[in-house]
This record gives C-alpha cells, sequence and structure tokens, in this order.
C-alpha cells in the first residue's frame, strides 16, 4: 500500500514539471552552433560556378567511401571567366553511410565542401538517401547565407579575386617588359 501511493506521488511530481523532449517532427529543437550536419558543396558567386573542380580528394579520403564524383572541363575557363581549368560534372553523397567526421572538409584545398547545419534528409525511398550535385548545392547556398560563411583562402579559390590577381601580374609584368625593353635600348644607344 505504501509502496503505491509513494509511485502515485512520483507520478504527481513529475505531472507538473516541464517536458524535456520535444514531439519530433510536429516540434524542433534549435541545432547548437557548432552542429554538423551534412556535406554540402558551396557555390562561386563571382563565377556562378561551384568551387569544387572534381579533385576527387575527398573521395579518396572518405573513411567510408560513401561519395563519388566526376569532373569535366570548364567552359568558362577558355573564354576567360573562370580560373577553374576543370570543374565538377557529378557529385553524389550516400547519406546513409556518411558518418559526419568532416575529412572531406579538411582535405579540401579549395573551400569547395563544408559541414552543413543540414540534418533532415529522411526519405522514404531507398534511393532517397542520396544528395546529388544539386541537392548538395543547394544545401551550401543555404549554408553560405546562414553561416555568413567566407572561404579561407579567397586570393586562390574565389574566381573574381582569382583573375583579378591574374590581370594585376600580367599587367605588372607587362609593364617590367616595356621599361626593361626600354632601358635595354638606351643602354645600347649610349655605348
Amino acid at each position: 500500500m505504501i509502496a503505491g501511493v509513494l509511485g502515485m506521488l512520483t507520478t504527481l511530481r513529475w505531472l507538473f514539471k516541464r517536458p524535456v523532449t520535444a514531439h519530433y517532427p510536429d516540434q524542433h529543437l534549435p541545432v547548437q552552433e557548432r552542429y554538423m550536419g551534412f556535406p554540402a558543396l558551396l557555390w562561386d558567386e563571382s563565377a556562378e560556378e561551384p568551387f569544387c573542380t572534381g579533385c576527387m580528394v575527398c573521395v579518396r579520403e572518405c573513411p567510408t567511401q560513401c561519395m563519388s564524383a566526376e569532373m569535366m572541363d570548364n567552359p568558362k575557363f577558355t573564354d576567360g571567366s573562370s580560373h577553374r581549368r576543370k570543374i565538377i560534372e557529378t557529385f553524389e553523397i550516400n547519406l546513409n553511410r556518411c558518418i559526419l567526421c568532416g575529412i572531406c572538409v579538411d582535405v579540401c584545398a579549395f573551400d569547395a565542401i563544408e559541414m552543413s547545419y543540414e540534418h533532415e534528409l529522411a526519405s522514404y525511398g531507398r534511393a532517397g538517401a542520396r544528395a546529388d550535385l544539386g541537392l548538395l548545392l543547394d544545401g551550401g547556398r543555404r549554408y553560405q547565407v546562414e553561416a555568413s560563411w567566407v572561404p579561407e583562402n579567397a586570393d586562390k579559390n574565389v574566381a573574381g579575386v582569382a583573375l583579378a590577381k591574374k590581370a594585376a601580374a600580367a599587367k605588372a609584368k607587362a609593364q617590367d617588359a616595356g621599361t626593361g625593353a626600354e632601358g635595354s635600348d638606351g643602354a645600347e644607344g649610349d655605348a
């Protein structure tokens, strides 16, 4: 009898406390700022193309081999609007195999991939866990806005900055060549 009363008191005490769980999917708890969601590919606004060149370093270094990619020649490189010779053609991540380790982000030299805040990508289909290039780029664009993302190495990776730097170097080289030619002509005339 006493055990029954103690049990009822415990139940009544917990009845008036605030719940600690959320009724998912109706209620969503806020995601912590340092949370690592699924990988996303980032977009270079200055060239209107992804940062990814398809170098395959992330694919080779992935411990679960959940990524696959193919590269192609970049048509914007030939017309001079991009500094990337190669560009990503297809990219796919099997999200069921991804362990969110972040190795792909660490090994990428092109600021092309980041761990986004995206964590709700469940689906009913077996192939629904495969994120293709379009889905990865959409997630990357959302992440760039949400996190106010800036590239770590803009001089090398952002097309607008790299092309401007290349043009300035070519202009300086042309000026040096022009001054060097005039200096050598003048020296020959004095001799």
